[in-house]
């Protein structure tokens, strides 16, 4: 949604801007055409090989941005280094890239056989075929159906432990066979190892973790009138989102049929999308991956 997000977070030159989540950099050359002349991007992604396409995409604005391998929670100690103390706009796409999917090789699509590792910093924390390996059947069908909201996360975690005793579970190809079973696979349903996928990459990555730090910080970073723009891709992820922006717009905490507010609490932000964006058909078509993307948005409030 490289138009909505564009014109959601309304960048004008010689503003300062996060893409948290760089990816392809595809939003991050949009955002650096807006805010230039003048204009500072600082770009993050725990993956190196976004970083280090991210200095090819955008080596025409070199002595604008910032690039760094790191992870999006680590936002305030990044602007701390480099003397920032505000920001007018920060993104977070959290979603998987074409890169992550089609050319990684670290196992995150089951329509690959790759080393099955969904780690999206290859150089840290236990892998997926780690956890396939050491969780219990009760801990696999727990992280299922927590994760990947998978209504037969107990029969899939037991056929994953019964299979792992007599070879290891290596591959994506092999996870997704197990998964899938004889008479499972049917054209044009959702493929049986989807949520499975799903629910592995999240714990992998301690993504609803680092989201929920993420947005207990970022809002802080703006200054009056910056935006802060998020694109969840699932409903886990879109629920915390939801719930942390409200919170900001209506931080009251007085019972509800309480006759005025005693409690103090000052709104820090606006919700600028009551009900989140979504993709147009035409977006969809040319890019599936886009089909369940949700974008919301706040702008930061003056200080009361």
């Amino acid at each position: 949604m490289p138009a909505e997000v564009v014109a959601t977070l309304a960048p004008a030159p010689g503003q300062v801007v996060a893409d948290c989540t760089l990816g392809g950099a595809g939003h991050a050359r949009l955002l650096l055409e807006r805010i230039s002349p003048g204009g500072t991007l600082i770009g993050l992604d725990r993956d190196p090989d976004a970083i280090a396409n991210a200095r090819q995409v955008l080596a025409p604005w070199k002595g604008q941005t910032h690039l760094l391998a790191r992870n999006f929670v680590q936002l305030p100690e990044t602007l701390a280094e480099l003397g920032i103390e505000r920001l007018d706009g920060i993104l977070a796409d959290l979603g998987l890239s074409l890169h992550h999917l089609e050319a990684s090789g670290r196992g995150f699509s089951f329509q690959r056989d790759e080393p099955l590792d969904m780690r999206m910093d290859p150089r840290s924390g236990p892998t997926a075929a780690d956890l396939i390996r050491d969780l219990t059947a009760e801990e696999l069908g727990r992280l299922f159906k927590e994760f990947g909201e998978e209504r037969h996360a107990r029969g899939i975690a037991r056929r994953i432990v019964a299979a792992r005793r007599r070879a290891p579970v290596a591959t994506s190809a092999q996870l997704a066979d197990l998964v899938a079973g004889p008479g499972r696979t049917r054209p044009g349903r959702l493929h049986p190892a989807t949520r499975i996928f799903m629910a592995l990459r999240i714990a992998v990555n301690r993504e609803l973790e680092d989201l929920e730090r993420f947005l207990a910080s970022a809002p802080g970073l703006l200054r009056p009138g910056g935006r802060l723009c998020v694109l969840a891709f699932h409903s886990l992820e879109d629920r915390l989102v939801k719930q942390a922006f409200r919170r900001l717009e209506r931080p009251c905490t007085c019972p509800p049929r309480a006759p005025v507010c005693t409690c103090g609490a000052v709104p820090m932000a606006r919700v600028l999308t009551p009900k989140p964006l979504r993709p147009t058909p035409a977006e969809v078509a040319a890019n599936p991956l886009a089909r369940s993307t949700r974008l919301r948005a706040i702008e930061r409030l003056k200080a009361q």
